[in-house]
């Protein structure tokens, strides 16, 4: 109060007309509002987001809560950035802000939400990484903080998700390679408890029981998603003990590794390995060109913004046709990889 107790004086106006006017109240006139903002650019007067946050019973603050850590970004992984700015561009038209909250890959994720919830950092959080089984979603809905999840999971509290068409992906790339002559093909499965994993394996296994076709255990590789888990796949590939003809690759980090390493065992992808991804910046610049799937990355973080404001009750009549749920489309791109 010290700040504003100042400005009161400084004019000889009320704290309560310099507040209502500092917050855009509309029964303060034009001619003092202009005195109290101009006083306060020249004398230099913040407002303290703290107390107003506690009066107003909000933060202002969209959290979008992210692991992080070498094994599990890589090196070069552009896709939360991406995707932040589209979330950005919808929080800017209601002068909300987004906080990365970055929970570190050596913390239990349930316990760093806990603790972000306890100092009541954002009015409304997106969740990733979604688990098989995750109890981020049951704490979330006991608190009756407002959320949306970018990806699915078992635990299903109601909440909106938009999740990436996993399902598709693994449905065009197996009628893709059936199609071609294949017959054995690998799949990559990024490590961990990530829901998208199961998911993307139990549609490949269905895909592949409609051509007779069985999924073998050995052709599961499970590794870190990122550059270096796609080099050690590609060592794993060669090390087989019946070749391979094709791989599909789930997360986009790990296709420049896989090419790398399968450059060094004497593989070229489309020649003697077909390789199906994901599109990312860095897969461009791959020779030979890369078979992959895109999709964009901005307009999926609108679509993550729309949907949880759409939740909220200050906003919802703001976005009454906003997606509540639904699997977000990817394209395929076709390369000279597969």
């Amino acid at each position: 109060m010290k700040g504003i107790r100042r400005l009161a004086e400084h004019l000889d106006i009320s704290i309560g007309t310099v507040s209502r006017a500092l917050n855009g109240k509309p029964d303060v006139n034009e001619e003092t509002r202009r005195r109290v903002l101009e006083a306060a650019e020249r004398l230099g007067y913040v407002a303290n987001q703290s107390g107003r946050a506690l009066r107003k019973g909000s933060t202002g603050v969209i959290g979008f809560m992210m692991q992080t850590g070498r094994e599990i970004t890589g090196q070069g992984d552009i896709f939360f950035m991406s995707v932040f700015d589209g979330v950005q561009t919808v929080l800017a038209r209601h002068k909300l802000d987004l906080v990365a909250l970055l929970c570190s890959s050596e913390e239990d994720p349930d316990d760093y939400l806990k603790r972000m919830v306890a100092r009541g950092f954002a009015d409304g959080i997106i969740l990733s990484a979604t688990r098989r089984h995750d109890a981020r979603f049951e704490f979330l809905a006991r608190h009756k903080i407002p959320f949306i999840t970018l990806g699915r999971s078992l635990t299903d509290v109601g909440q909106p998700w938009i999740d990436l068409d996993f399902e598709g992906m693994a449905e065009i790339s197996i009628e893709r390679l059936v199609h071609a002559g294949h017959s054995r093909i690998g799949f990559v499965w990024p490590h961990g408890d990530l829901n998208l994993g199961y998911v993307f394996i139990e549609r490949c296994r269905a895909s592949l029981a409609r051509h007779g076709l069985t999924l073998a255990e050995e052709c599961i590789f499970r590794t870190n998603p990122s550059e270096a888990g796609g080099y050690a796949v590609a060592r794993q590939i060669k090390d087989s003990a019946e070749p391979l003809t094709a791989i599909i690759l789930v997360n986009e980090t790990l296709v420049t590794g896989l090419y790398r390493g399968l450059e060094e065992v004497g593989l070229r992808p489309g020649r003697d390995i077909a390789v199906i991804g994901r599109q990312s910046p860095q897969a461009r610049f791959l020779s030979p060109s890369l078979t992959g799937f895109e999709l964009s990355l901005r307009d999926l973080g609108i679509a993550l913004a729309e949907s949880l404001l759409s939740t909220m009750p200050v906003y919802a009549d703001l976005y009454p046709h906003a997606m509540r749920r639904m699997l977000w489309p990817m394209a395929l791109v076709e390369g000279e990889s597969g």
